[in-house]
């Protein structure tokens, strides 16, 4: 066979975002603001988020910070319900705001002129929501309606029992968007409480990228956010260590009349802030991403035909989010797929990925990056990523080069520290025992 011989992409450094074109200020509040210049369109993006979210919840509160961050927008002390969403359609403009496990995230879009008039109803969302009753209620209807659906999904419930599994008694085992028993139970006290005692500045990050000079985006976010104060505000707990699986953990979940089972396998492995998630994401694509996913989508789904979609994730983040693959399989194919996607990774652990393997996975890394980050939309949430974790402003500058860098034997030396195939957390969901 020929080797064919390809380069990895070059990239042109100066028009991927820097130093020289992102402009980073910070509060007196402890707001950080970033912004980037585009005048190609007439649009823009604000993107950010505040250092609250569900860590720190126990099993009885699970899914408060998710049902608060729904509940903002339900009603202010200037606006009602439907107020809020008029002053959003009468511009044209998009404004979200949804809790996870450390952050809730805020996500926005409009035509620059009317910048200031999201902001301000950003700002006014944030700091005066009022949480009517009878929104709250309606609300938690929907969530409970969401959950139920939750409860007969299989690829939902194996995750969730994964995350049981492989991280018992830590605050990543519980559902972030909760259960139907804790969201029943939520009233407007309790909500209203969690943001008076979660919701203030401190830590809060603010992206801003369009049509708008930098300083015009800084001053515009001041004046809407630079007086929000909170000095009562509690922060959240520190992340607790993680005990790693012993032996192959598992956990059935039988859901009758289903036509597949889905397989979530896997263990904790690196957050975003260590130094091998560039490795683990690369030997992460190798194993389950690349092309048509992977090694794991050769065998288990194209060589067995064994599984309608098989892939693997590595989910880095401020703490040890999982390294997993997830495969939806014929009920009577689960015992093999689950000994593919070990020897998958037994291979992964015990031999170099090839030369070849690396070399398109890291072309593959490079030059990807223009096509995220050419929208506004792209750009915003680049810059979030690099605040968030510490990057730095030239991250995606130095980038190509970090990516290069990676070779093979630190692939199966990053693969080693987290994966291990007789020592995983495996969840399944599905028509368990039934009759094929």
């Amino acid at each position: 066979m020929v080797e064919i011989d390809f380069s990895l992409p070059k990239l042109d450094i100066r028009s991927l975002p820097g130093p020289d074109s992102i402009l980073r200020r910070e509060l007196s509040n402890g707001i950080v603001i970033l912004a980037k210049e585009n005048f190609a369109s007439p649009s823009v993006v604000i993107s950010g988020y505040l250092v609250v979210g569900s860590l720190g919840e126990t099993r009885q509160e699970a899914g408060l910070a998710h049902l608060t961050a729904l509940s903002l927008m339900r009603g202010t002390k200037e606006r009602s319900f439907n107020q809020i969403f008029e002053s959003i359609e009468s511009i044209g403009a998009l404004l979200n705001i949804g809790a996870g496990t450390h952050i809730t995230l805020v996500q926005g879009k409009a035509l620059a002129e009317d910048l200031n008039v999201l902001l301000d109803l950003l700002s006014e969302v944030l700091r005066n929501p009022t949480f009517p009753k009878s929104q709250i209620e309606r609300l938690k209807a929907e969530q409970l309606t969401a959950l139920a659906i939750r409860d007969q999904d299989t690829g939902a419930r194996a995750q969730l029992a994964f995350d049981e599994l492989a991280y018992k008694d830590h605050p990543y085992s519980l559902s972030s968007v909760g259960y139907k028993d804790t969201t029943s139970e939520f009233t407007t006290t309790t909500i209203r409480t969690f943001h008076r005692q979660r919701y203030g500045p401190q830590g809060m990050v603010i992206v801003v990228v369009g049509a708008v000079e930098a300083k015009a985006a800084f001053t515009a976010v001041e004046e809407a956010l630079g007086s929000w104060t909170n000095p009562r505000r509690v922060s959240a707990p520190d992340l607790p260590a993680i005990e790693k699986p012993i032996g192959l953990l598992r956990k059935a979940v039988h859901l009758a009349g289903k036509s597949q089972c889905d397989i979530v396998l896997g263990t904790p492995g690196p957050s975003r802030f260590d130094e091998d998630y560039m490795a683990a994401s690369l030997g992460n694509s190798i194993l389950g991403r690349f092309g048509m996913y992977g090694r794991i989508g050769d065998a288990v789904r194209e060589s067995a035909g064994l599984a309608y979609y098989a892939y693997s994730t590595v989910s880095g983040g401020p703490g040890p989010g999982p390294w997993q693959v997830i495969a939806g399989v014929n009920p009577t194919g689960v015992e093999k797929a689950i000994d593919l996607i070990r020897n998958e990774i037994r291979d992964l652990v015990t031999r170099r990925v090839t030369k070849r393997e690396l070399l398109e996975n890291q072309a593959n890394f490079i030059g990807r990056l223009p096509l995220h980050l050419e929208s506004n939309e792209g750009v915003a949430s680049a810059l979030l990523h690099i605040e968030r974790y510490s990057l730095g402003l030239d991250y995606y500058q130095r980038y190509p080069e970090l990516v290069a860098a990676v070779t093979r034997d630190d692939v199966i030396r990053t693969a080693k520290r987290f994966l291990d195939p007789d020592h995983l957390a495996i969840a399944i969901a599905g028509p368990i025992g039934e009759e094929a």
